[in-house]
């Protein structure tokens, strides 16, 4: 039940600027990002792949699940995670990459796809939204459609449109991810999978023993260069696994 929040070609000096939790069950097993060869990513053990990514030369990728009761659920033949790998490890263009998934989407379970570099940012998904330029501005993507206005979507956006034309550093865009509020019942949406699910998956930041917000992660994407992304894993209380880590060989302060 994860969420991105990213703002595209908003910010004079980043044209992409991204705040993203993955949410899962702790019992998943996972690597933490790192390079593996031109992409600096986390790694799914169960499924392979990975939920987001950056490459040497500014490509960016990441995906997240569609929110469905369970009888409508399909896992599909093939993971979601190698959306975001394909995508990072192929010279294909965003477009043409959408294009491509769209053409075989039911291979995978229900996904919503964000691909871009640099100079076009594409989404589609295979709940109902075909291959589309993301237009310019600050958008949220959780487990429903793109910009979707689910409470902590919403709030997760005021959030990043708050830091405007400021410095952006990743501990300001680490730090908005890092938010528990829950809002009241009657704002939540009705997605099928009951009020308790609601309610647990309600917040930015989600915490408890058996699910939760696993790993935080700040991309900041300039004209020129190689992105930097930075990494923060967590533990099932809510407390940090370690020290950030960088794909420019920095661990964070």
């Amino acid at each position: 039940m994860c969420i991105v929040l990213f703002a595209w070609q908003s910010h004079p000096r980043y044209p992409l600027l991204v705040a993203a939790n993955r949410d899962e069950f702790h019992r998943r097993p996972a690597e933490p990002a790192r390079w593996r060869d031109d992409m600096f990513c986390g790694r799914d053990l169960a499924a392979g792949g990975t939920w987001l990514g950056v490459t040497r030369t500014g490509r960016f990728a990441t995906v997240t699940n569609f929110r469905e009761p369970i009888e409508d659920h399909s896992r599909g033949a093939r993971s979601r995670g190698d959306l975001p790998t394909g995508y990072l490890a192929g010279d294909l263009s965003p477009r043409a990459y959408c294009e491509h998934i769209a053409t075989h989407q039911d291979d995978y379970g229900p996904f919503n796809l964000l691909v871009g570099d640099a100079r076009e940012l594409w989404y589609m998904s295979n709940r109902g939204a075909a291959p589309q330029r993301v237009p310019p501005g600050v958008h949220g993507l959780s487990n429903g459609l793109l910009d979707t206005p689910w409470p902590k979507v919403t709030r997760g956006m005021e959030k990043l449109a708050a830091i405007g034309e400021g410095q952006a550093h990743p501990q300001h865009l680490l730090s908005l991810l890092h938010d528990s509020w829950r809002p009241d019942d009657h704002w939540l949406p009705d997605t099928g999978v009951g009020m308790d699910l609601e309610r647990l998956v309600a917040p930015i930041f989600i915490q408890s023993e058996v699910y939760g917000t696993r790993a935080s992660s700040a991309v900041r994407l300039a004209s020129e260069g190689v992105p930097e992304m930075v990494e923060q894993r967590w533990h099932p209380d809510g407390s940090p696994d370690g020290e950030p880590v960088s794909n420019l060989g920095e661990r964070e302060v």
